[in-house]
């Protein structure tokens, strides 16, 4: 008797033990480069802001408010949205689009960037809305990384609208799997904000330019 119940104990220990789980991958959008090298291309170190910027956390819809690394297959039904078991980004992708966005104006600009904590007047905000941040699969063995958001230049004084744009870049991925898409988001992330650099300049240098003269 005393035999049986130490099996049934040892059975009982053993259901509860946990399973051994694969390990999660974590990511992030890397190492931040310097302005000219070959990943932010047509930005130079010549390429200079000169106007301050307030810039709020970026909006996201629901389905893009979660850390998963999301893929469509294209091929199959590109309405839906997938999600990697096993790899997660380490922040939600607004939140490594908007660190990603600060840090790269940040080293470009004499005006500086702050965000809504800090209560400093700027001389703008710039809000932004991520649209889409997903790897799509055209084929099962090709895919490509799609980054979309909108930018909103807001005078803070009257709180107008001075202008509002699109942003959106592809990038093909190395592989087709969540690593190749890390990689491939993040290159096509600093694409856009590379674009996204460029317009900021040209309104508020032509604004400069048109108070001066003015």
């Amino acid at each position: 008797m005393k035999k049986l119940l130490i099996l049934a104990v040892l059975g009982l220990v053993g259901c509860a033990a946990p399973k051994a789980q694969t390990a999660m991958a974590i990511y992030d959008f890397g190492a931040l480069r310097l302005p000219g090298e070959p990943a932010f291309s047509g930005e130079t170190l010549a390429t200079r802001l000169g106007a301050s910027l307030l810039i709020p956390e970026v909006a996201a819809p629901i389905w893009l408010d979660s850390t998963a690394i999301q893929y469509r297959l294209a091929y199959h039904d590109l309405a839906r949205v997938y999600a990697y078991g096993a790899n997660r980004w380490a922040a939600t992708p607004a939140s490594l689009l908007g660190q990603r966005i600060r840090n790269r104006i940040a080293m470009i600009n004499d005006g500086g960037v702050v965000n809504v904590t800090e209560g400093t007047r700027t001389d703008y905000t710039l809000r932004l809305e991520l649209e889409e941040f997903t790897q799509v699969f055209d084929t099962t063995e090709r895919s490509r990384a799609v980054v979309k958001f909108r930018a909103s230049l807001i005078d803070p004084r009257t709180r107008l609208l001075m202008s509002q744009r699109n942003f959106g870049a592809e990038q093909s991925t190395p592989a087709a799997n969540a690593p190749g898409a890390v990689h491939a988001l993040t290159d096509a992330s600093d694409k856009a904000i590379g674009d996204l650099i460029a317009w900021l300049v040209e309104l508020t240098e032509g604004k400069k330019r048109a108070f001066t003269q003015g």
